[in-house]
Formats: structure tokens, C-alpha cells, sequence
């Protein structure tokens, strides 16, 4: 297979799912243009790590901004060597993080900013939700040892669950594929690497479609 049948593929999960690492697997197999979060580089972050209240609203609207302006330059930009985009976040991830971390009247005035960009963003082909157990989050990040993440725990990686699912159902006109991943290992399995492909390429209706990927091997 040298091409994917999506032009707009959108690979997302929460902290530590291994979305941004899918995505350039994806990325490298079928030559598509790449469009990665630059999160590390917001001053913000380590910031807001330490103190979560004083920050949240400074990172989230940051975050806000710096989103949809890869966005509007990536796909404003023309680009005729690239049949596929795939990209390892959706701008709706703006308000599922938002809703999670900011209080009631900074969300508020967050959610009037975002809804008057939101409609001149693109919208996906199909959106990918990589959906692990918070045990296992908890163990990838650890492993890549970000200084900045030592302090995520269960209770904030369940609230952030709790707000993509939320999201899935707010916005039916969506295609999404949820994924159950588990504990399972696509960049040293080809195997299983090679079926997230074939769920990928087939065609969904909008709304949600929930595969567990151990079980469909």
C-alpha cells in the first residue's frame, strides 16, 4: 500500500498515548505531510506544572493561538508533493484541555475566543483516538522522563479521558476511530502496527467506532 485513502488523518489520545510517535510512523511509510504540536517550546508549560492554577489560563489561550496558527500556515500553504496530512492533534484538543484546567469564568470567556476560530479551521477525514488504560500512561511517561510531566497523575489523565469522551458525543459530525491500544507495541510489532493501517483505511460513519485492537489481530 503506497497511499492512504484519508487526505486528512488526525491521530490523537491523551498525555503519553503515543499518538505523536503513530503519526510519524504514518508520516514515513506513505511520504505525508507532517504537522506535530510543538508543545515542548511553550514557556508556559513547566510553568503551569508547578502551579496550576496561577498558569492554566495563560497556557491554554498560548496553546490556543500557537494551534491554530499551524494550522492556517500548514493548510494555507499549498502543497502538491503530499497526498495525506497527518497531524498529532485536532483543535478541538484546545477545548477539551480548557475545560479541564481552567475555572468556571476564565472557560467562559475561553469558549468565546475559541468559537469564533474554530469554524475557519479544517476539519479531518477520519479522527484517531488512541485510548490506553492510565496505568499505562502513567508508565510512558515516565519512561521519556520529561521533567516538566513528573507531576501528572492519575485524577488530571482521567479528567482529560473524561473530557475527549465528552467531546466525541458533543460533535457527532465527526469520524471517529476509538481505539483500544492497551499495553500494545506498534513501533516494534509490525504486526500490530500493520492493522492500525487497515483500520485507518477503511471508511466509518460519522460519529464514534469503538475497535479494540487486541481483539480485531
Amino acid at each position: 500500500m503506497d497511499t492512504l485513502n484519508k487526505k486528512y488523518l488526525v491521530v490523537e489520545g491523551n498525555i503519553g498515548s503515543g499518538k505523536s510517535t503513530l503519526a510519524q510512523l504514518i508520516h514515513r511509510q506513505f511520504d505525508a505531510r507532517l504537522v506535530l504540536e510543538a508543545f515542548e517550546d511553550n514557556p508556559f508549560l513547566p510553568r503551569f506544572y508547578r502551579d496550576k492554577e496561577r498558569y492554566a489560563f495563560t497556557l491554554e489561550l498560548s496553546f490556543m493561538a500557537e494551534r491554530f496558527n499551524q494550522l492556517k500556515h500548514e493548510f494555507d500553504t499549498g502543497d502538491l508533493f503530499h497526498q495525506t496530512t497527518v497531524a498529532d492533534y485536532h483543535f478541538l484538543k484546545s477545548l477539551i484541555f480548557a475545560g479541564r484546567t481552567l475555572a468556571d469564568d476564565e472557560y467562559r470567556l475561553y469558549r468565546q475566543i475559541f468559537d469564533i476560530i474554530y469554524e475557519m479551521t479544517p476539519k479531518p477525514d477520519l479522527y484517531l483516538y488512541l485510548h490506553r488504560p492510565v496505568d499505562v500512561l502513567l508508565k510512558q511517561i515516565a519512561k521519556r522522563g520529561r521533567d516538566f510531566e513528573k507531576t501528572i497523575d492519575t485524577d488530571y489523565l482521567l479528567s482529560i479521558q473524561s473530557g475527549y469522551f465528552q467531546f466525541f458525543k458533543e460533535h457527532p459530525e465527526l469520524s471517529v476511530l476509538l481505539l483500544d491500544v492497551d499495553d500494545m507495541d506498534y513501533v516494534n510489532d509490525e504486526k500490530v502496527y500493520q492493522k492500525i493501517i487497515d483500520l485507518i483505511c477503511l471508511d466509518y460513519d460519522n460519529g464514534i467506532s469503538r475497535v479494540n485492537l487486541k481483539s480485531s489481530l
